[in-house]
């Protein structure tokens, strides 16, 4: 019996869609920073715009792009954001100005909100990524310079500080049963949290031999966990790991040597 099971995307194919549907128009910036600069729910679309500390905002069903809102939030460029797996309208910003906000989205025919619900911080210095719980709603990650926190949202403070990276973190995922907290940082190490049981990362590893932007994910919650970065030579690449196994990847894959970072998006 095989023990792997077969994906049913296996021989699926991406299809562009057809021009009608595509959201023209848009003057999307290109600031640099380790977070997204695109996002969505199930409703609204945001994105970073060519304006320091202006997202836009774009209801999903549209294929206008006269139909963007700006939603100011920030005093410098904003760094990340992501939308809360428990609200489509409930979106988490966060910035070279130092904070971290939460904002209430208007629904349609609702002027844009133009004051936060929540601001955390200032934290000292640039907020660079953040990521939502995906099991528990009123919980997110945060990372600034070298240290990754995990906040309360209902009590407005933090309950765990993870300890210090030997650099910039780079990246923060959660694993999708919430339970442990991936990073990526700029010391080239990839480490796996455990904040129930203390701050101290429980596994560790080098993952890129280069200390260019890199990206974690986690891909299931049997422990898959995959990172993109920069080799010795400069070259993008791919690497799977396992953290059963977690002191040498079980699969890497050299891409090109394009300057750009891999985004990902695993379903």
């Amino acid at each position: 019996m095989n023990r792997f099971r077969t994906s049913k995307f296996k021989n699926t194919s991406a299809r562009v869609s057809k021009k009608e549907n595509w959201i023209g128009d848009i003057r999307a910036g290109s600031a640099v920073s380790y977070g997204n600069l695109i996002k969505s729910s199930y409703h609204r679309i945001a994105f970073s715009t060519d304006c320091t500390g202006i997202l836009g905002i774009l209801p999903l069903q549209t294929t206008d792009g006269k139909a963007v809102s700006h939603l100011h939030c920030h005093a410098d460029v904003v760094t990340d954001f992501d939308f809360s797996p428990f609200d489509d309208f409930l979106l988490a910003t966060c910035s070279a100005d130092e904070t971290v906000k939460l904002w209430r989205l208007p629904k349609l025919g609702e002027d844009m909100t133009s004051s936060a619900d929540i601001v955390l911080g200032p934290e000292g210095c640039h907020v660079e990524t953040l990521k939502f719980h995906p099991a528990c709603d009123g919980v997110l990650a945060s990372a600034n310079g070298k240290t990754a926190k995990i906040w309360n949202l209902i009590q407005k403070k933090t309950f765990a500080v993870m300890e210090n990276h030997g650099d910039q973190i780079q990246s923060v995922a959660w694993k999708q049963d919430g339970s442990l907290l991936g990073t990526s940082c700029k010391d080239k190490n990839l480490r796996i949290f455990d904040p129930r049981t203390g701050p101290s990362a429980t596994q560790s590893t080098q993952g890129h031999a280069n200390n260019k932007d890199s990206r974690l994910i986690w891909i299931n919650d049997s422990g898959t966990l995959l990172s993109s970065g920069f080799s010795q030579m400069r070259e993008r690449e791919v690497k799977l790991w396992d953290m059963r196994s977690f002191k040498s990847s079980i699969s890497s894959l050299s891409l090109d040597t394009s300057q750009g970072h891999q985004v990902f998006c695993v379903s």
